[in-house]
């Protein structure tokens, strides 16, 4: 039986360790978010394929200054904690005042989570 070079060793062993991050990469379930917004009292739904996702997650809803959505410059206008209500999540940051413009909500990223984004609701 042959002897594999320090170096082969080195590039297999780095090798296996690249498709194990990428399978944990993998690991992570989408979210999603909805948001509604009657009169400035904006609430919404946690959404996803894994129960322990939509619950204790937290939810911060922007006021859009651009054409897209973009958390680094849009306003933050409220937050808070999803609970789990059956197979989502329920938020609501109660009444924030804001009555006209473009809001969107955006759920943190958690362990096993991928953050999620509602589409951007116009009023």
């Amino acid at each position: 039986m042959k002897k594999l070079s320090a170096g082969i060793v080195a590039v297999l062993i780095t090798g296996l360790l690249v498709m194990a991050s990428a399978a944990g990469a993998r690991a992570v379930a989408d979210t999603g978010v909805t948001i509604k917004g009657p009169d400035g009292d904006f609430h919404g739904k946690v959404l996803s394929e894994k129960s322990r996702c939509v619950g204790d997650r937290k939810v911060i809803v922007y006021k859009q200054k651009g054409k897209s959505q973009d958390p680094s410059v849009d306003r933050k206008i409220g937050s808070d904690i999803s609970e789990k209500d059956g197979d989502h999540g329920v938020w609501d940051i109660g009444n924030s005042g804001f009555k006209k413009g473009k809001f969107y909500a955006k759920a943190k990223r958690s362990t096993g989570c991928a953050a999620g984004y509602s589409k951007t609701l116009k009023l």
